[in-house]
């Protein structure tokens, strides 16, 4: 029993799942991981998959990949929604549904965590990766090998969440697992476990991005871009990315000290130990309030560039624009405490912290209002990342207006705790966040990958999703005023709430359809992209650099780095009588010079491959397995720390040559 306890510490048999509808669940995921093995296995990829994408330091293929695990991931999150949704609309009276209890606390957590740190922040370096670089007039991030690290280790803390499906179980204390619910003695399992550490080391990569996005805006600016003439969509990425640099550690040593108490005996947070269950409450919020601006500032950033080039005007409001985002950013570390006004703070901390929470919703509205005067007497074009903006305008408003009406404590007495703030929360995290990156998605990658995405089922695509939303959403507004709680799975029938539950329900499946036709419009558009192509570089006559190279953008992004007079200045090169021309550095003969590029780098991923294996020893307390992933990540960074020959030189004789193939190849396209 020791040695088997030595070598596989909690793991046994018995941690396969039981329930009927986890074990399909676990089946499925397992099946189609091995139908993708066995594909690239017959069609011989992968060395191709090892030299081009796994130890990629190209940033846009780093964005791609991020993209992807997002998109997975929001398949399995809005699976979860699905099943929540479906046991609310028929757990009622004597019916019990389709899912017991515990299986739904755990969906209900699994379907929070994913949503929010693998959906939205997948996304949200998705795009930054794809495209801040070379909007700056920069050749790549400041640190591409730490760009690598970061991926990989958020894909780890991917493969840990859903690993929890297969062996063991996921946390049923919610998705900011809140102690008591969370400690040892009420959640005895490795569900908190597996939480805590898919968080972490998924959390670490966060930050890791955090720092170098904002070395790269500080340092990584073409010739002439000073900070106030930086496109809108930097400035807000370098709001949000000094907000997970200071937020993130907070997260980080919240878990560690949760991991203590649960691993090491130590009372942090329980109080029959000395220790304090409210100090977790204010840590984990602390950080949980800015991470609803570390995600919805990228978004407002996309919108900043959508709206100007689709209204064919120059953004109104530059200024105020770039004060709102750091009057966000300084305020939203004044908000926290208004997720627990019902915890007995006092009336005073009560009131000022309502009177916070209203003050931070006045830059947010100079935002809507400037795009709004953007657009105003505009020659507008709605393409279909304008109508993702203009759906957000509907939901964002609607929710937020709810969330001022929460800010005043007494009623958020009554609302707190209800389905009303779930609607609220969900209005500005999908009507904000996602629907904001969906319209990025759609603007940017004609320029990343080479053609442009079908235009009929991207609209179909978000009407689905808008008129889905309102009617999952909308209802839970009703059914919280009425005094339906949240984590509710069964309810009497005497409550009169089961129609709005199927209505809502009824609004996941039109979500699903949406999601459904973005996935057939992104296949559709690669089957069709001859007929896509973009051969100008230039789809929707953009303002900003990344729309003076040549699409796909080359792997060098740039040939001949710019210069930069002006705010828009790409716009001002086409258009120079407009304002201040641009100059691109091309001359009769341009100055081509050496380009030097990192080296393609298998040890990014295994770093995150011993952090991966800590982890995981850490969820079943293997201890032999803990020292080989500790050991395993200190030998690598030696190893990369020592590496002199991280780099390689294009010579300029070749990078001209390398520009005169690329565009002519386009034109001949």
């Amino acid at each position: 029993m020791y040695f088997a306890n030595f070598w596989l510490g909690k793991l046994s048999i018995h941690q396969l799942p039981t329930n009927r509808i986890t074990q399909g669940g676990a089946i499925m995921m397992v099946l189609i991981v091995l139908a993708i093995l066995a594909y690239v296995t017959y069609v011989k990829k992968w060395r191709y998959l090892w030299n081009e994408w796994i130890t990629t330091m190209d940033a846009k293929k780093i964005g791609i990949m991020y993209i992807i695990v997002a998109i997975a991931m929001l398949l399995r999150g809005g699976s979860d929604a699905a099943l929540l949704r479906l046991q609310q609309a028929t757990s009622v009276g004597a019916s019990h549904g389709v899912l017991p209890a515990s299986t739904f606390q755990q969906i209900f957590s699994a379907h929070g965590t994913i949503m929010i740190f693998f959906v939205g922040m997948g996304l949200m370096f998705g795009v930054i990766n794809l495209i801040l670089p070379v909007m700056l007039g920069s050749r790549d991030v400041a640190f591409p090998f730490l760009n690598s690290v970061s991926f990989w280790l958020f894909a780890g803390g991917m493969v840990l969440v859903n690993l929890s499906l297969v062996i063991g179980q996921f946390s049923n204390a919610g998705w900011l697992a809140y102690p008591p619910l969370s400690e040892l003695r009420f959640s005895p399992s490795v569900g908190v476990d597996y939480w805590i550490w898919s968080l972490q080391i998924a959390g670490v990569g966060s930050l890791m991005s955090g720092i170098n996005f904002i070395s790269t805006i500080l340092k990584n600016r073409a010739q002439g871009m000073t900070l106030m003439k930086m496109p809108m969509f930097a400035w807000s990425v370098l709001g949000s990315m000094s907000l997970v640099v200071f937020a993130f550690p907070i997260l980080t040593v919240t878990l560690a000290l949760l991991a203590l108490d649960r691993t090491m005996g130590t009372h942090f947070f329980t109080a029959g130990g000395g220790g304090n269950m409210m100090m977790y409450v204010n840590l984990i919020w602390a950080w949980g309030h800015p991470e609803v601006y570390i995600l919805v500032l990228p978004a407002f950033g996309v919108f900043s560039e959508v709206v100007p080039t689709f209204s064919r005007k120059r953004l109104f409001g530059y200024t105020s624009m770039v004060l709102a985002i750091w009057a966000i950013v300084l305020l939203s570390f004044t908000v926290w405490l208004h997720h627990f006004f019902t915890m007995g703070a006092g009336a005073n901390v009560n009131a000022f912290f309502g009177i916070m929470t209203m003050v931070i919703a006045i830059p947010t509205g100079v935002k809507i209002f400037n795009w709004l005067f953007t657009m105003y007497q505009g020659r507008i074009r709605l393409k279909t990342p304008m109508y993702w903006f203009l759906g957000f305008v509907v939901i964002f408003t609607i929710g937020g207006m709810a969330g001022v009406l929460m800010s005043v404590p007494p009623v958020d007495f009554q609302l707190h705790n209800s389905l009303f703030l779930v609607a609220h929360f969900h209005m500005m995290i999908v009507g904000g966040v996602l629907f904001g990156l969906f319209s990025g998605l759609i603007y940017w990658l004609p320029k990343v990958l080479g053609f442009r995405l079908n235009e009929r089922l991207g609209r179909y695509s978000f009407w689905f999703w808008l008129v889905g939303f309102l009617t999952a959403f909308t209802p839970l507004y009703v059914l919280g005023l009425m005094g339906a709680t949240r984590r509710l799975d069964h309810y009497s029938a005497a409550t009169g709430w089961q129609p709005l539950f199927i209505l809502a329900g009824f609004g996941v499946v039109l979500i699903g359809i949406g999601l459904g036709l973005q996935i057939l419009q992104l296949i559709y558009s690669i089957l069709t992209r001859h007929a896509l192509m973009d051969t100008t570089g230039d789809p929707w006559d953009g303002r900003t650099l990344e729309w003076s190279v040549p699409s796909p953008i080359p792997f060098y992004n740039y040939a001949i780095l710019p210069t930069v007079s002006s705010k828009d200045p790409f716009w001002a090169k086409k258009h120079p009588t407009e304002q201040p021309a641009l100059e691109i550095v091309q001359d009769n003969q341009p100055a081509y010079k050496d380009i030097v590029l990192p080296k393609n780098s298998g040890l990014g991923v295994l770093i995150a491959g011993f952090a991966f294996l800590f982890a995981f020893a850490m969820v079943w307390h293997i201890i032999w397995l803990d020292i080989v992933g500790v050991l395993g990540v200190i030998i690598t960074l030696i190893i990369r720390s020592t590496d002199e020959h991280t780099e390689y030189t294009i010579p300029a004789q070749e990078v001209a040559e390398l520009d005169r193939n690329y565009r002519l190849e386009r034109a001949e396209v």
